[in-house]
């Protein structure tokens, strides 16, 4: 509870993440500084941060969860017949593109392995990890992420995939082989909204890095509204290699060429010290082999 109240500033974040009250998280905290005869919070503006004596017990604690984690997967080593479940979650491009097809291989290998997924954004999935709601998560490397040196946490390098521009297939940039960012720089674009996910802000980054900035005509909450609206005229836009849309539209994936090619990095994290658990070794591995062709595996 400690280490969430320091991850999000708030007791009530901290008690979302963990399902329970805020009343609930608080009477735990006074019952431990009561019991460790310290301080462990103290107010800041309209949140609360942890006290020196704090940061002392989340250090330690860091390393005694590390060291549980050992121990269970240790322990999952001597089980026979292990059925999960083994919990998976990402955002939406990864289930749709790597967390599945993962899932589907597991169950075919192993009818009786039970596998739960969860489709959500990187920092949800980072809060439902540290949480141990879930096993193992796919998640973009984005400012919302904790950084790589979290001691709570062991991330791997999975893929890293282009950025490939959609235009209609009636657009004249349909026709190259492959075209530069700054070739659609007059052009209407469409992002997903930006409270969503990282995509609109990938397209300001990237755009800008090319030397403009986009006019972003159109903002959607899903992959196939974007393939809609460049179906029907309405813009171009970036999308990753494992999104993909309706087969049926009338949409060209032109790959782009030049210095600076905008790619995206998708990583896997764990618990640090579950990482050898049999059923985690299983899923990353199932992980690795779903990587589609299109995109380029990165070695761990």
């Amino acid at each position: 509870m400690l280490r969430l109240v320091h991850q999000y500033g708030t007791v009530t974040s901290a008690a979302e993440a963990l399902h329970l009250t805020p009343s609930a998280v608080s009477h735990h905290l006074r019952e431990l500084a009561r019991e460790l005869k310290v301080p462990l919070l103290e107010p800041q503006g309209r949140k609360v941060r942890l006290t020196p004596a704090a940061h002392v017990l989340v250090e330690h604690a860091d390393g005694l969860l590390a060291r549980w984690e050992e121990t269970l997967a240790e322990l999952e080593s001597h089980r026979a017949g292990v059925t999960g479940p083994l919990r998976m979650c990402g955002f939406t491009t990864a289930v749709g593109g790597l967390i599945a097809p993962a899932a589907g291989a597991l169950r075919r290998d192993d009818p009786e392995l039970v596998v739960e997924i969860r489709e959500c954004d990187t920092d949800v999935s980072m809060g439902l990890l540290a949480a141990g709601e879930v096993d193992i998560a796919v998640i973009e490397p984005t400012a919302d992420a904790p950084p790589p040196g979290d001691p709570r946490f062991q991330r791997e390098p999975l893929l890293e995939e282009p950025l490939d521009l959609i235009v209609p297939a009636v657009h004249p940039l349909a026709r190259r082989p492959g075209v530069r960012l700054d070739d659609a720089a007059d052009e209407a674009w469409v992002s997903i909204q930006p409270d969503a996910c990282a995509h609109h802000q990938q397209i300001m980054a990237y755009c800008a890095a090319a030397g403009f900035t986009p006019r972003i005509a159109h903002t959607v909450s899903s992959w196939s509204v974007i393939w809609a609206l460049v179906a029907h005229g309405l813009g171009v836009s970036l999308v990753p290699r494992l999104a993909d849309g309706p087969s049926d539209q009338p949409v060209v994936r032109v790959p782009l060429t030049g210095d600076g090619v905008p790619r995206r990095r998708v990583l896997t994290c764990v618990r640090r010290g579950s990482r050898d658990n049999p059923l985690i070794v299983r899923g990353l591995d199932a992980l690795r082999d779903a990587v589609p062709d299109r995109c380029a595996r990165v070695a761990a």
